[in-house]
């Protein structure tokens, strides 16, 4: 998978990815008592001993990792929940659930650094993965239906590492169809200019001491 510095694919790394994901707002239950945070992004706080409040995914995960706080799931990460999404995902073929945008990222992170805050820590991944391949092979499948005549393709509720995937393919392949049927693109193509820019000469750069005495 190419990063996002290749123009034509403009795919995002998993690290980068997981790196937007951490402005998602996580609630946690402090164990500490700190006056509010006043951050570029917002003010967080205060603090106070078993008083849950909402700080974004990228502070819930310092904190835990100091020993802080402790992390609440949110309430899509429950067991019934993902249970009820997985198996709508699997009695609608064309359609996907509504679930965070970037759902894949941020229980990701939740299981590296706040497993011991999960309940039944193992379904819950194994419903998530399950979730995701469902939808991933709904992708693929939908794919597998552009042809010449499609003209745009439109997928609700699509996650963000979902996207990631799709786009590149997508745009690649309108854009081969619309260049294979289109025969002015053939019979013309782009002719790029051979001729450099000329350098103007300026003359010689004024030096700062010339400038300070013509200025005083």
């Amino acid at each position: 998978m190419a990063g996002q510095s290749d123009p034509q694919s403009s795919v995002f790394t998993a690290a980068e990815m997981e790196f937007l994901a951490e402005d998602e707002m996580i609630e946690i239950v402090p164990n500490m008592r700190m006056e509010p945070l006043n951050l570029i992004s917002g003010d967080y706080g205060p603090f106070r001993p078993q008083i849950a409040t909402q700080v974004p995914l990228w502070l819930a995960v310092a904190l835990k990792k100091r020993g802080k706080c402790t992390v609440r799931p949110p309430e899509w990460m429950s067991i019934e929940r993902l249970t009820q999404v997985l198996e709508s995902e699997r009695d609608s073929p064309k359609e996907f659930q509504p679930l965070p945008f970037h759902y894949i990222e941020i229980s990701r992170l939740l299981f590296d650094h706040a497993r011991d805050d999960i309940p039944d820590i193992y379904m819950v991944r194994s419903l998530i993965e399950d979730i995701r391949d469902v939808r991933f092979h709904k992708v693929e499948s939908g794919l597998e239906t552009i042809s010449a005549r499609t003209h745009a393709v439109k997928l609700k509720n699509l996650s963000a590492m979902e996207v990631n995937i799709v786009r590149p393919f997508v745009v690649r392949t309108l854009q081969s169809f619309y260049k294979h049927d289109s025969p002015e693109m053939i019979q013309q193509p782009v002719q790029m200019p051979t001729r450099q820019p000329q350098a103007t000469d300026r003359g010689p750069r004024a030096s700062s001491s010339n400038v300070k005495a013509s200025v005083e």
